[in-house]
């Protein structure tokens, strides 16, 4: 009767419903869905769920250096009255505009109060070439307003080194997943289907290196994220001397406020990995997941970026290009009249089609 009684608190694992020990049979069976199952089998699977483990994305160091003596003397601080975005260029610079929003900034003074960049890695592409990946990126774009090509300020596209946090961790990971497998079979004039039930688990041990998260505010996570990756085989030691001629956005969001936009880039990848290993079953359905962060550090560093802010019909328009490897990304407005026509020149085609095959049909 004890041994009876503990049964009763198992749960189904098909459809959740508190399963009983069926005496006639001598196995444990549901009753809303009628799964029958060994003792020692639902035994083992409750097992191995009291071991599901707690998540754990603990960070042991972030990165970012202070400045050496007198390295930030030739370094000067523009702020953006508009966005409120913080600039840092050389001392040679000219009042310039902000180059996420376009209005212009003025000298708030020396440098002060922000880490040292850990790592920079410097443009390869030059301006000219930001131009022509716009131009490219312009074209058979048939939807896209004819003034807004003839008139867009492409002179006004800047290059930014953007802030980036990198995080490097080495995971402990696990994921268990109720996963099922149907088979389907005739017999006579009957139809049958059958469908096993398993409970799968993966575990292993991922590092992960130089996890990018953006620094800014200002610049969207996703913008960033469409123009990665980036060759960290070409970073360098941070020197003031590759931000001459350029732009550099002071981070806004610091280290500890971007670790929860990492763990879900790890967790992300994480999942993505281990369910590559799920193959061969109908539905593979994620219940439970552990990660557990070691050694967890974040460095500082500066990605180069051009970028162009533009404003059409009252409304901003920002395209980026990956200033090492030529990758352009950015939403384009779209011409209504044109759409319009669009829409009924396909109606009229699929129309054209639908009467060709009634007429072979017909014939």
């Amino acid at each position: 009767m004890d041994q009876e009684q503990t049964l009763l608190e198992y749960k189904c694992p098909c459809c959740g419903g508190a399963i009983e020990f069926d005496a006639k049979l001598q196995k444990l069976k549901c009753p809303y869905c009628d799964t029958e199952f060994e003792t020692e089998t639902l035994k083992h699977y409750d097992d191995e769920l009291k071991q599901d483990a707690p998540e754990s994305m603990e960070w042991e160091s972030l990165g970012g250096g202070e400045w050496k003596d007198g390295e930030a003397d030739g370094l000067r601080s523009y702020i953006c009255n508009s966005c409120g975005g913080e600039i840092v260029t050389d001392d040679t610079t000219a009042a310039t505009a902000c180059p996420y929003c376009g209005n212009p900034v003025v000298m708030a003074g020396n440098l002060s109060g922000s880490l040292r960049p850990d790592y920079v890695i410097p443009f390869k592409l030059d301006k000219k070439a930001a131009k022509e990946a716009l131009k490219n990126h312009y074209k058979g774009k048939i939807l896209m307003p004819k003034a807004f090509r003839d008139e867009n300020r492409i002179d006004e596209i800047k290059g930014v080194y953007v802030p980036f946090w990198l995080f490097d961790a080495d995971s402990d990971a696990s994921i268990r997943y109720r996963a099922t497998r149907l088979r389907h079979w005739r017999s006579g004039d009957y139809a049958y289907t059958e469908t096993s039930h398993f409970a799968l688990i993966r575990a292993g041990e991922i590092s992960f290196e130089r996890v990018p998260v953006d620094g800014s505010s200002k610049m969207a996570d996703d913008l960033m994220e469409s123009i990665e990756p980036f060759d960290f085989s070409e970073a360098v030691d941070f020197q003031t001397a590759y931000l001459a001629g350029y732009l550099a956005d002071k981070y806004d969001v610091t280290a500890e406020n971007s670790i929860e936009r990492a763990n879900d880039r790890i967790r992300t990848s994480t999942e993505q990995t281990f369910r590559t290993t799920t193959v061969g079953y109908t539905s593979v359905i994620p219940e439970h997941s552990s990660i557990k962060l070691n050694n967890g550090k974040a460095k500082y560093a500066l990605y180069p970026v051009w970028i162009l802010n533009t404003v059409w019909n009252g409304k901003p328009y920002v395209f980026a290009m990956n200033g090492q490897t030529g990758k352009f990304v950015g939403d384009l407005p779209m011409d209504k009249g044109a759409f319009v026509k669009w829409l009924i020149g396909l109606g009229l085609g699929i129309s054209a089609v639908a009467f060709g095959l009634l007429t072979l049909l017909m014939a």
